[in-house]
């Protein structure tokens, strides 16, 4: 396929009074979010004819799942769009993708800073936090989890040389306790990893040692002369010493309660992908796919739907989906300008705190955003931590286009009614007045404004199926750009599973 990848290249047509309304590649990656209500043709409806239209287009892309069925439907999808050699699976027996090994860079020749790591994995961490405790914005756990994984994670790194989930879960399962014996016998894998950091620093020391001429030898006989030195001009040994200082100073001295917390929630997580299918699919094996197979045109569904492995497959796909957004946006599109799309059904399983600041920059990556969920509770319920609210109203703002399905959900429905606005409609009145032997007509009008379309009119809206005559309608609102009626928003019909 030869594709241009023009951002005003049209992908749909909607027919309207006037003519035919577009939507492009540029409307695209301004972001799609879908809502609907249980059986409103949403997912047969308006995210088929997306779906099918992206991959028609030559788009790359990753997909989130949430119910057993979706590899079927995406299966069908890319047949129907002769992308089935683009299809990449990431399931057991399927594709793989070593999360931690890519965070960190490893195999590419130098290791990405600490913090690139860290932000990933509290991403997620967090994400969980905030929906089952409400926590997630509590600027002391964070601060904590930030210490614990970064001051682990440089220890993994120094001794090691790579990152695992494995031996980060070991390090932490048996970092020094104040006042606590050692086990004889007992393989301690703090100790373990703290002496082949403090192998690896001593090699660098005694490499830079021996560059020393004899008047800097004199110079730095004063221990702590050399001492200064020696962190000066050898990085790793300056961050040994933060991290001994960390566990020695910091962790060992923490309240009991506290240690425990931190350590529970991060171990719980970790436990996760320590067990299979997750430990053979993004932990233990080399990577077999990665966000750049999608510039390629590849199409990775992550088949591990969280109504089967529930907790488990949705932070292991969040996982993913982190390090693909991070991964897309850092790519040049002046060299690679294949548009890419993410796509989750069930969005609200796969809500991340950063979504917000990475929709504020899709469109310059060329990232086109499809998300499809039942309702606006579904969201605020998800996002969880503090004004969970405002959050979700903050992040559906990034979102530039919005289809609303047929739906009884009142929240919902009041949303896309005041998101559509007020119009002015015209009142006439027609006064008649009959004296004796006298007759009189007057005409009169009046504007009044009210809501273009009312909250109770999305309840109303045809669902599709044989009733239907499969047909699924639906208002579709599009911010900054108006339609050929005038309007920003747009009374659409779909087809189910073909062309409108």
């Amino acid at each position: 396929m030869n594709h241009t990848y023009d951002l005003d290249t049209p992908l749909i047509e909607f027919p309207s009074g006037t003519g035919r309304d577009r939507f492009t590649i540029r409307h695209a990656v301004e972001g799609v979010q879908v809502f609907g209500g249980i059986g409103s043709g949403k997912s047969s409806g308006s995210g088929y004819l997306l779906a099918t239209k992206y991959l028609a287009a030559g788009f790359g892309g990753l997909v989130l799942t949430a119910k057993p069925d979706e590899l079927k439907i995406w299966k069908t999808y890319c047949r129907q769009a002769g992308r089935e050699r683009d299809l990449v699976v990431i399931e057991p027996g399927g594709a793989r993708f070593n999360v931690l090994d890519y965070a960190s860079g490893y195999g590419s020749g130098e290791l990405t800073p600490t913090t690139n790591i860290v932000e990933v994995l509290q991403t997620v961490i967090q994400a969980g936090a905030a929906q089952d405790s409400g926590r997630g914005d509590d600027a002391f756990w964070r601060d904590s989890f930030d210490l614990l994984l970064n001051n682990v994670i440089d220890l993994c790194k120094l001794a090691y040389g790579r990152v695992s989930a494995q031996d980060l879960h070991d390090i932490v399962q048996n970092t020094p306790k104040a006042d606590q014996p050692a086990e004889e016998g007992r393989v301690n894998h703090f100790n373990r990893a703290f002496e082949a950091a403090r192998a690896h620093v001593n090699r660098q020391v005694d490499d830079w040692a021996a560059t020393l001429n004899d008047q800097e030898r004199i110079r730095l006989r004063d221990d702590a002369a050399f001492e200064a030195a020696l962190l000066d001009a050898v990085a790793d040994a300056r961050l040994l010493k933060f991290v001994d200082g960390f566990f020695v100073d910091t962790l060992m001295h923490l309240s009991e309660k506290t240690r425990s917390i931190i350590e529970l929630m991060f171990q719980s997580f970790l436990l996760r992908l320590l067990r299979e299918p997750f430990f053979s699919l993004f932990c233990r094996y080399p990577s077999t796919v990665t966000p750049e197979d999608c510039l390629d045109g590849k199409i990775v569904v992550v088949n591990l739907p969280v109504k089967v492995h529930n907790k488990a497959g949705r932070d292991a796909q969040l996982l993913v989906k982190s390090c693909f957004q991070r991964a897309w946006e850092k790519r040049d599109v002046t060299r690679n300008g294949r548009p890419l799309f993410l796509w989750a059904d069930e969005s609200q399983s796969f809500l991340l705190e950063t979504d917000a600041i990475f929709q504020a920059t899709a469109r310059s990556s060329r990232v086109a955003t499809v998300y499809l969920s039942q309702n606006l509770p579904n969201y605020i319920a998800s996002m969880g931590g503090h004004l969970p609210e405002y959050r979700v109203r903050a992040f559906l703002g990034t979102l530039a286009t919005k289809i609303f399905h047929a739906n009884a959900d009142y929240e919902s429905n009041d949303y896309a009614s005041k998101l559509i606005g007020d119009g002015y409609f015209v009142d006439r009145s027609q006064n008649v007045t009959v004296g004796s032997g006298s007759f009189s007509q007057s005409m009169g009008q009046a504007h009044r404004l009210e809501r273009m379309v009312r909250p109770e009119q999305f309840v109303r809206l045809r669902t599709g199926g044989p009733l239907n005559h499969h047909k699924v309608e639906a208002y579709l609102h599009r911010q900054g750009d108006s339609f050929l009626n005038g309007c920003n928003h747009l009374k659409v019909t779909f087809n189910q599973n073909s062309e409108p």
